[in-house]
């Protein structure tokens, strides 16, 4: 499902609402391995998948910033906005990680508009995003994103 709006500005009316949720993704060693690379965060729970295999989560699994890093896509995935100029990424209110994405698991998210205000710099929304693991019992990543609309 794809909310779809016309202008930044039809944000500030649709407060509280679920925008949608996207289709599910696997996360992959590749991801997982480029992402070490381009952070520098080799762990060996993210990037080794034999010495992972005896450690805590019986093999590799995805860092936490990668799934937060998923965020524009995931909103981009729910939300069109016809018209617009762009959409910067303005930072983060909250960001929570319950559980750990296994290599080769999928997730998915689903997107809820917490809060959208016109200011002198355009239209500042909070959206909130909650990953979820396929087959899991707790969330992913739970962060509330915030994204300026000039």
């Amino acid at each position: 499902m794809t909310t779809q709006l016309e202008t930044p500005a039809d944000l500030v009316g649709m407060v509280g609402h679920q925008l949608g949720t996207t289709a599910w993704m696997e996360i992959t060693q590749q991801q997982v391995d480029r992402f070490a690379e381009a952070t520098g965060d080799h762990q060996w729970i993210h990037t080794d998948p034999k010495r992972a295999a005896a450690g805590p989560f019986h093999g590799t699994i995805a860092h936490g910033y990668l799934t937060l890093s998923l965020a524009p896509v995931v909103i981009a995935d729910v939300l069109e906005i016809r018209e617009l100029t762009a959409a910067l990424n303005y930072g983060l209110n909250r960001v929570r990680f319950p559980a750990p994405v296994p290599v080769g698991a999928k997730i998915r998210a689903a997107v809820t508009l917490n809060s959208a205000q016109q200011k002198t710099s355009g239209v500042e929304a909070v959206f909130g995003l909650t990953y979820e693991i396929d087959g899991g019992t707790r969330p992913a990543c739970v962060a509330d994103v915030v994204v300026l609309y000039p």
